[in-house]
């Protein structure tokens, strides 16, 4: 399962081309997209070669990589850092010279989330005033207010282009929202408790939930429908996560174990047992060959996503770990915690 991705048409359709694996041929793959897509015209034939290429490459790696604590820090990423605080207002610093840039002010409860958009240009807030809020990072002026839900934001994400958003609430329902004109779109309508995370697919055309009513739903997103639910954790669904193709769903619960999913059939693939606190952290590697949990045992693991093996231990932190993940290139970790620290691992 780990070895192959589903090429799929650059203009969005969801029919597979072929699979690729290291064995692949690339010129008919090749061949097959410029046949189906208008797009892919003879001076483009040459770059499509090389992306298919360098995929190629990346599969036939062997995923035998062990890793070492590189670095213990302070947690912090990229050059800018946002903070959301109980005094409800969110800060936008620069991560050089401490200095902070804006002040975001305008919920009347405290912060509980917030997301930068894919491209840097826009924070978005989610409060326990039962609102999120869009605001202009070179302006620090606010750009929408979103109002609908009945209780606290505990979740909110950027699709891929960041034209939408979804927020999740304490009130049971998850909400997408078209961020140029700040308009509900959606109402997602289901679950029986409160919602903990709530993530798009890699190609936005499905949502994940999951819940306090240890359930995970997946939903279709165009239309904001239900198109199945995921039973079997014991606790809360804490955190879901799909991988980089949209084939492999992941869950992670409260009750310690988490689990893979085929993403389309909803079939449980395997099942991640170990860790001795609930698990609030699940991430696929780049190349899907690895997962990844963060939990308040003050471990992070690594695991088998075929198999539900657990190939590595992360140990080091004094205390809950409750945020990790990759870089884009897979070979790096870095986790987070309440001891204050980030550990990068390599």
């Amino acid at each position: 399962m780990c070895n192959t991705v589903h090429v799929t048409p650059i203009t969005g359709r969801h029919t597979p081309l072929e699979l690729v694996s290291s064995r692949t041929d690339v010129d008919a793959v090749v061949d097959e997209i410029a046949r189906k897509e208008a797009l892919i015209t003879a001076s483009k034939t040459d770059q499509v070669r090389k992306l298919i290429g360098r995929l190629q490459e990346k599969l036939a790696l062997k995923d035998d990589h062990h890793f070492y604590l590189f670095k213990r820090d302070v947690f912090h990423f990229r050059d800018k850092i946002a903070t959301g605080s109980f005094d409800k207002t969110c800060k936008l610093w620069s991560f050089e010279s401490g200095k902070c840039y804006h002040t975001f002010r305008g919920h009347t409860a405290e912060i509980v989330c917030l997301s930068f958009n894919p491209p840097s240009t826009m924070i978005a807030t989610g409060s326990m005033d039962t609102t999120a809020k869009l605001w202009d990072i070179q302006t620090g002026q606010e750009v929408a207010s979103l109002n609908g839900h009945s209780a606290e934001i505990i979740s909110l994400s950027f699709n891929s282009s960041g034209s939408q958003l979804i927020t999740g609430s304490f009130d049971h329902t998850v909400m997408v929202w078209d961020v140029n004109s700040g308009k509900r779109i959606h109402t997602l309508i289901g679950h029986k408790a409160e919602i903990s995370s709530a993530q798009f697919n890699y190609d936005c055309s499905l949502i994940a939930t999951g819940s306090m009513d240890k359930t995970c739903k997946i939903w279709e997103t165009n239309h904001g429908t239900c198109i199945g639910t995921l039973r079997g954790h014991e606790d809360e669904v804490l955190d879901v996560s799909f991988d980089m193709t949209g084939q492999y769903l992941l869950t992670a619960s409260a009750d310690g174990t988490a689990r893979c999913y085929n993403a389309t059939t909803h079939t449980l693939i395997s099942k991640f047992e170990g860790h001795e606190g609930e698990i609030s952290k699940i991430t696929f590697n780049p190349q899907g060959t690895s997962v990844l949990t963060a939990s308040s045992d003050k471990t992070a693991r690594l695991w088998d996503p075929e198999n539900g093996e657990c190939k590595q231990i992360l140990e080091g932190h004094t205390d809950e770990i409750f945020s990790c993940a990759f870089n884009y290139e897979g070979n790096t970790i870095i986790t987070g915690s309440k001891d204050n620290t980030c550990r990068i691992w390599r």
